[in-house]
């Protein structure tokens, strides 16, 4: 299955919860396992629940908008999908966390958003033009101007076979999260995210490694 045109359908809830269960033991109790849910369908969701999933994340407004409406107060709702700033005032109120503020113009729209906001700011430690994220050397002057409370940093390196490539860019974002008194880190996907648990991750993402 290519994720990028598929669809994750006729889900197994004992197969999730049998994959579910050896990531938790591997990841530990202080890892929080977030289910990336872009490409499942709402009529799907069910599966996860039954398989015993709290958290979800997802990409889009839209479909935040119609799995919420549909399944409600089954799943924890995570925003992780990149940012489109005129949509930030929608998004808030469907989720826990956004764990993906990265631009100048969603910084600006949260001055009209409650302040006790928690939301992660992106960090691109990859230096890829392609990927979102807050440079570096900008994050302590990007978190010092966030009305939102700032929770703590998400980033996504670049997409590597080997996951031992992704170790540098956790360590580094695990290193800026203490340099700022920050205590949660978005890092590792379904490739890479036994390193990220090495390297101090608080939340991962997973898709494929759960459904496939």
């Amino acid at each position: 299955m290519n994720p990028a045109t598929s669809q994750f359908t006729g889900l197994d809830p004992e197969r999730i919860r049998g994959r579910l269960g050896k990531v938790q033991e591997v990841a530990g109790e202080g890892v929080e396992i977030l289910t990336a849910t872009k490409y499942v369908p709402v009529e799907e969701m069910g599966a996860l629940e039954q398989a015993g999933i709290r958290l979800v994340g997802e990409n889009r407004l839209q479909d935040l908008e119609a799995k919420r409406e549909r399944w409600g107060d089954a799943f924890t709702w995570d925003f992780i999908g990149n940012i489109q700033s005129r949509k930030l005032k929608s998004i808030v109120p469907l989720v826990r966390l956004v764990h993906s503020l990265a631009s100048e113009s969603a910084l600006a729209k949260l001055d009209s958003l409650p302040p006790d906001t928690a939301v992660l700011v992106e960090v691109n430690l990859s230096g890829e033009e392609s990927k979102g994220g807050v440079e570096p050397e900008a994050l302590g002057d990007f978190i010092a101007r966030c009305p939102a409370q700032v929770e703590g940093l998400m980033t996504m390196p670049p997409f590597a076979e080997d996951p031992e490539q992704s170790r540098p860019h956790f360590a580094r974002l695990a290193e800026m999260a203490g340099e700022h008194g920050l205590e949660r880190l978005s890092m590792g996907t379904s490739q890479d995210w036994r390193v990220a648990v090495e390297e101090g991750a608080t939340i991962i993402r997973l898709g494929s490694t759960l459904f496939e």
